[in-house]
């Protein structure tokens, strides 16, 4: 049965109540939360920057990454036995030290871009991160991504286009044009090393811990983060004219920071890489709502256009799981095995092949005297 017919049985045989799952609920509302906190980073430096002429993008991320230093490598020290600190830094320091510097420097040159070109450029291109995601987990995860699965990364980023026109109907086009060649070339660095960091997440958070992905990536990145401070920022920090305002501003931005990074390896482990990036589609729109009231901002009605649309993607994507190669490969494979090797990219949608994997276990074990049977990658995907 080719992919096209497949796609067809799985419309003919539809079923709401197995694509609208309390698992997609939970994947979609913690989805949003995240978009929320990257929603509040984004109005704390917009103040900053705007009304306190504070623009000290290291800084800022030197305190998240110091959070995470103080919470989460504190825990790892306290770890004994197996897993300890000093067996994962003597085993993989070299590995955490790279991927430290892949999260400082998408986090800077994202900021930096803003001074080169627009901000329609930087919402446009920054969806970049989405297709070199899928590329790399098809790669590094053996994620096998269906039709339905390019389908609905279509419909988010018609999403993400009704919202860069309403932002150009509004007028909104904002930002510097001094070198708009190399600021769009900033956003497309900026979204390839997001999705390095976020595939190495991905395998990290579910192969090994979250605690320690956070605890090791905080304390290469504060190391990284201090050391570019102080060359790039030597002069922009001693001219902070510091108030309490600055002062919860910073804190503030520094909390969500935490928060996201904290909570986002949970609900990568929940759902995927993938998945998750397209839920943070809808960051810009919050953005764009609390700058209506904050910043005076014109609204439009393709804003809400923009948000359906979105979200009607990520809820198709959630919808179908993706297998992996292990399971394509592997047909005869334990359900064990399977599970050590890879598990499906959408669990949100395992519940309905588990329920299409049952006949078909029935059917093995009354046939189990015969031949072998072999199971497609459809019944046996299951996920992290």
């Amino acid at each position: 049965m080719n992919e096209r017919s497949r796609l067809l049985l799985r419309i003919r045989e539809f079923n709401p109540k197995e694509v609208f799952t309390w698992q997609l609920a939970k994947t979609f509302a913690m989805g949003q939360g995240l978009a929320g906190l990257i929603c509040g980073t984004a109005i704390t430096s917009q103040f900053l920057a705007s009304n306190f002429h504070v623009n000290t993008p290291m800084l800022q991320s030197f305190l998240n990454y110091l959070l995470l230093t103080v919470t989460y490598t504190t825990m790892l020290l306290c770890r004994t036995g197996d897993g300890n600190f000093l067996q994962i830094l003597k085993r993989r320091w070299w590995k955490y030290l790279l991927l430290g510097l892949v999260d400082v420097e998408a986090n800077y040159t994202v900021v930096k871009a803003y001074q080169y070109t627009t901000i329609t450029s930087i919402q446009l291109l920054d969806c970049f991160v989405i297709p070199v995601l899928m590329g790399l987990s098809w790669w590094i995860l053996k994620a096998r991504y269906r039709l339905i699965h390019y389908v609905a990364v279509c419909i988010c980023l018609l999403g993400v286009g009704a919202m860069v026109g309403a932002d150009l109907l509004a007028g909104r086009d904002q930002g510097s044009t001094s070198n708009i060649l190399l600021g769009d070339g900033l956003v497309l660095l900026s979204a390839s090393l997001y999705a390095v960091s976020n595939v190495c997440q991905e395998y990290t958070v579910k192969n090994l811990s979250r605690v320690e992905f956070l605890g090791m990536v905080g304390l290469f990145s504060t190391i990284i983060s201090t050391i570019q401070m102080v060359i790039l920022e030597r002069n922009e920090i001693p001219a902070i004219q510091w108030s309490w305002e600055v002062g919860l501003l910073f804190a503030a931005y520094a909390l969500c920071m935490y928060a996201l990074y904290s909570f986002m390896p949970i609900v990568i482990k929940l759902s995927s890489a993938t998945s998750v990036n397209l839920s943070l589609l809808t960051a810009d729109l919050f953005s764009l709502f609390c700058g209506i009231f904050l910043f005076h901002y014109n609204f439009s009605g393709l804003y809400i256009v923009s948000l359906v649309v979105i979200l009607i993607g990520f809820v198709a994507f959630n919808a179908v799981p993706t297998p992996t190669a292990a399971t394509d490969s592997s047909p005869s494979s334990s359900p064990a095995a399977t599970c050590e090797e890879g598990c499906s990219e959408n669990p949100v949608a395992a519940q309905g092949d588990a329920q299409e994997l049952q006949p078909t276990e029935d059917r093995r074990k009354r046939s189990a005297s015969g031949p072998s049977q072999s199971y497609g990658s459809t019944e046996l995907s299951t996920r992290m």
